[in-house]
Protein backbone atom coordinates (compact mmCIF):
# COMPACT_ATOMS: atom_id res chain seq x y z
CA UNK A 1 0.00 0.00 0.00
CA UNK A 2 1.34 3.44 -0.92
CA UNK A 3 1.96 5.97 1.82
CA UNK A 4 -0.61 8.38 0.35
CA UNK A 5 -3.27 5.65 0.44
CA UNK A 6 -2.38 4.79 4.02
CA UNK A 7 -2.61 8.46 5.01
CA UNK A 8 -6.00 8.78 3.30
CA UNK A 9 -7.22 5.78 5.29
CA UNK A 10 -6.01 7.32 8.57
CA UNK A 11 -7.84 10.56 7.79
CA UNK A 12 -11.03 8.77 6.73
CA UNK A 13 -10.92 6.55 9.82
CA UNK A 14 -10.69 9.58 12.14
CA UNK A 15 -13.49 11.26 10.17
CA UNK A 16 -15.80 8.22 10.30
CA UNK A 17 -14.90 7.24 13.87
CA UNK A 18 -13.79 10.45 15.60
CA UNK A 19 -12.11 10.18 18.98
CA UNK A 20 -13.37 12.19 21.97
CA UNK A 21 -16.27 13.67 19.97
CA UNK A 22 -18.76 14.25 22.76
CA UNK A 23 -18.51 17.37 24.87
CA UNK A 24 -17.66 16.64 28.48
CA UNK A 25 -19.55 18.68 31.06
CA UNK A 26 -16.39 18.83 33.19
CA UNK A 27 -13.91 21.33 31.75
CA UNK A 28 -11.56 24.13 32.72
CA UNK A 29 -12.07 26.01 29.43
CA UNK A 30 -14.41 25.89 26.46
CA UNK A 31 -13.86 27.56 23.09
CA UNK A 32 -15.78 27.77 19.84
CA UNK A 33 -13.83 28.29 16.62
CA UNK A 34 -15.17 28.80 13.12
CA UNK A 35 -13.31 28.71 9.82
CA UNK A 36 -15.00 31.63 8.02
CA UNK A 37 -13.67 30.55 4.62
CA UNK A 38 -15.64 27.29 4.62
CA UNK A 39 -17.97 27.28 7.62
CA UNK A 40 -16.33 24.45 9.60
CA UNK A 41 -17.07 24.79 13.34
CA UNK A 42 -15.55 23.25 16.46
CA UNK A 43 -16.55 23.58 20.11
CA UNK A 44 -13.76 22.19 22.26
CA UNK A 45 -13.60 21.58 26.01
CA UNK A 46 -10.35 20.98 27.88
CA UNK A 47 -9.66 19.93 31.42
CA UNK A 48 -6.21 20.97 32.52
CA UNK A 49 -5.21 20.40 36.14
CA UNK A 50 -1.80 20.96 37.69
CA UNK A 51 -0.21 21.44 34.26
CA UNK A 52 -1.59 18.15 32.86
CA UNK A 53 -4.11 17.82 30.03
CA UNK A 54 -6.60 15.45 31.63
CA UNK A 55 -9.27 15.59 28.96
CA UNK A 56 -10.14 17.07 25.59
CA UNK A 57 -13.64 16.70 24.18
CA UNK A 58 -15.29 18.32 21.22
CA UNK A 59 -18.23 18.64 18.88
CA UNK A 60 -18.10 19.99 15.39
CA UNK A 61 -19.31 20.06 11.84
CA UNK A 62 -17.29 20.41 8.70
CA UNK A 63 -15.17 18.70 6.12
CA UNK A 64 -13.29 15.45 6.65
CA UNK A 65 -10.01 17.34 7.10
CA UNK A 66 -11.21 19.55 9.97
CA UNK A 67 -13.05 16.74 11.73
CA UNK A 68 -10.26 14.16 11.37
CA UNK A 69 -7.62 16.69 12.37
CA UNK A 70 -9.55 17.64 15.52
CA UNK A 71 -9.96 13.96 16.40
CA UNK A 72 -6.20 13.45 16.03
CA UNK A 73 -5.37 16.57 18.03
CA UNK A 74 -7.73 15.70 20.89
CA UNK A 75 -6.33 12.19 21.19
CA UNK A 76 -2.73 13.42 21.11
CA UNK A 77 -3.16 16.01 23.86
CA UNK A 78 -4.72 13.86 26.58
CA UNK A 79 -2.18 12.77 29.15
CA UNK A 80 0.50 15.23 28.10
CA UNK A 81 1.84 18.05 30.19
CA UNK A 82 0.56 21.40 28.99
CA UNK A 83 4.07 22.26 27.82
CA UNK A 84 4.32 19.01 25.78
CA UNK A 85 0.85 19.58 24.32
CA UNK A 86 1.68 23.12 23.20
CA UNK A 87 4.96 21.89 21.69
CA UNK A 88 2.92 19.34 19.73
CA UNK A 89 0.60 22.11 18.50
CA UNK A 90 3.65 24.12 17.40
CA UNK A 91 5.04 21.07 15.57
CA UNK A 92 1.75 20.59 13.71
CA UNK A 93 1.56 24.30 12.86
CA UNK A 94 5.07 24.11 11.44
CA UNK A 95 4.08 21.09 9.35
CA UNK A 96 1.06 22.99 7.98
CA UNK A 97 3.23 25.97 7.01
CA UNK A 98 5.80 23.76 5.22
CA UNK A 99 4.00 23.87 1.83
CA UNK A 100 4.62 20.14 1.45
CA UNK A 101 8.35 20.22 2.14
CA UNK A 102 8.14 18.44 5.52
CA UNK A 103 6.75 15.05 6.44
CA UNK A 104 6.33 15.77 10.16
CA UNK A 105 7.80 13.96 13.13
CA UNK A 106 5.76 10.78 13.62
CA UNK A 107 7.05 10.41 17.19
CA UNK A 108 5.53 13.79 18.07
CA UNK A 109 2.51 13.99 15.76
CA UNK A 110 1.60 10.29 15.43
CA UNK A 111 -1.49 10.15 13.13
CA UNK A 112 -1.09 13.90 12.56
CA UNK A 113 1.59 13.20 9.94
CA UNK A 114 -1.21 11.84 7.74
CA UNK A 115 -2.24 15.46 7.21
CA UNK A 116 1.15 16.54 5.82
CA UNK A 117 -0.22 16.65 2.28
CA UNK A 118 -2.77 19.27 3.30
CA UNK A 119 0.08 21.79 3.60
CA UNK A 120 0.28 21.85 -0.22
CA UNK A 121 -3.25 23.29 -0.42
CA UNK A 122 -3.50 26.74 1.20
CA UNK A 123 -7.30 26.69 1.18
CA UNK A 124 -7.32 23.53 3.34
CA UNK A 125 -4.67 24.50 5.89
CA UNK A 126 -7.19 26.41 8.02
CA UNK A 127 -9.40 23.32 8.03
CA UNK A 128 -6.56 21.17 9.36
CA UNK A 129 -5.54 23.77 11.97
CA UNK A 130 -9.04 24.47 13.33
CA UNK A 131 -9.02 21.97 16.21
CA UNK A 132 -5.36 22.57 17.03
CA UNK A 133 -5.86 26.34 17.32
CA UNK A 134 -8.99 25.74 19.38
CA UNK A 135 -6.93 23.58 21.75
CA UNK A 136 -4.24 26.28 22.02
CA UNK A 137 -6.87 28.94 22.74
CA UNK A 138 -8.55 26.75 25.38
CA UNK A 139 -5.18 25.96 26.99
CA UNK A 140 -4.41 29.68 27.32
CA UNK A 141 -7.85 30.36 28.78
CA UNK A 142 -7.46 27.45 31.17
CA UNK A 143 -4.23 28.98 32.58
CA UNK A 144 -5.90 32.33 33.35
Amino acid sequence: MELDSLYQEVILDHYRHPLHKKLSADFSAQVHHVNPSCGDEITLNVMIKNGLVENVSWEGVGCSISQASTSIAADLMIGKSLKQALTTVDSFSQLMSSKGTEAGDEEVLEDGVALAGVSKFPARIKCALLGWMAFKDAAIQSKV
